[in-house]
């Protein structure tokens, strides 16, 4: 699947259904050389998070292994993870 193709899905959490937009709204996390692909960097998001919690605007990315289903319309991922958290491991 090309990722152009990818880029209109949109992005849902599965444990508890919140919606962080299309794919095309993220930018990639690769490596360069072997093309391996880390995750989606999410754009930072003021306000609320799950659990009553007050978002401080911490970057955060979708890893690709927390990836569950590439659906026609969206991509469902297990969980986020803090941008400084073990990204290049």
């Amino acid at each position: 699947m090309l990722l152009s193709t990818m880029a209109e899905k949109e992005l849902i959490q599965m444990e508890d259904g919140v919606r962080y937009g299309l794919l095309a709204d993220t930018e990639m996390l690769f490596e360069p050389k072997s093309g391996r692909i880390y995750g989606f960097e999410l754009k930072r998001r003021a306000g609320w998070l799950q659990g009553g919690r007050k978002s401080a605007g911490e970057a955060e990315y979708i890893p690709w292994e927390e990836i569950v289903l590439i659906g026609d319309d969206r991509i469902l991922f297990r969980r986020t993870r803090p941008i400084h958290e073990g990204l290049f491991e």
